[in-house]
């Protein structure tokens, strides 16, 4: 695996200590069951391999303020590997974000599961780009890729363009990618039980991008998101 960003069966190497002060981006390794944490600030490539038996947790955030280009290439090279890549993007003002994510099986009896959500106020443009590849040789692989995204003005723009490429005949592969907006039934229940109207909102897109931070137990960053979704309901 690459050496200076990637983590490995558990493990990161070159970790940069968190400072919530800083604006530059910081990883945080893995452990406990944990996934690993990258907080994006500039563009750069990761290349990821996963050998056999190993497992691959990682976590992308993209915070208001930041434009980058995220290129992501995982190599599954061996068989029981498993692989658990999130991330979510908080897109405002004149943002432009894009991730490009190759998944590529090489190796039968693997599993990876991909989680991207994106909100994206302003005039931000995000782009989401991932494939799936699948080797002739790789049967019993199971891989599933959701992307979801919420367009909070009429001026933001959302792409999304998930794929898969198979040759193996024995597998188990989904994509799936939705654009939207929050949901205003859900504004008129929540404001008929006296929560305001931007409270509402709030609500609503903490609860979208809940499955992407499930199991990060990080209360310095769990507050550095949310104060992040309040300035995208302004």
């Amino acid at each position: 695996m690459d050496s200076s960003n990637s983590s490995r069966a558990g493990a990161a190497a070159e970790l940069r200590p968190y400072s919530a002060a800083a604006k530059r981006e910081w990883t945080r390794p893995g452990s406990d069951g944990r996934p690993a944490v990258i907080l994006i600030d500039s563009s750069q490539q990761r290349d990821f391999v996963v050998g056999a038996g190993e497992k691959l947790d990682v976590t992308f955030i993209v915070l208001p303020g930041t434009s980058a280009e995220i290129p992501v290439n995982v190599d599954i090279a061996g068989p029981g590997a498993v692989v658990n890549l999130k991330g979510l993007y908080l897109s405002s003002g004149k943002d432009q974000v894009s991730f490009n994510i190759n998944m590529r099986h090489h190796a039968g009896g693997s599993v990876s599961r991909q989680l991207f959500n994106g909100l994206a106020s302003g005039e931000a443009k995000c782009s989401f780009f991932g494939k799936i590849i699948v080797a002739q040789d790789a049967q019993k692989t199971e891989a599933y890729q959701e992307n979801h995204n919420i367009v909070l003005s009429e001026e933001a723009l959302v792409n999304t363009k998930p794929q898969l490429e198979i040759y193996a005949d024995d597998v188990k592969c989904s994509h799936g990618a939705t654009v939207g907006k929050l949901n205003e039934d859900e504004q008129f229940y929540m404001r008929s039980r006296g929560i305001p109207e931007d409270e509402a909102k709030v609500l609503q897109m903490i609860s979208f991008v809940a499955p992407v931070l499930s199991g990060l137990e990080d209360e310095i960053l769990a507050t550095r998101i949310e104060n992040a979704i309040r300035s995208l309901a302004i």
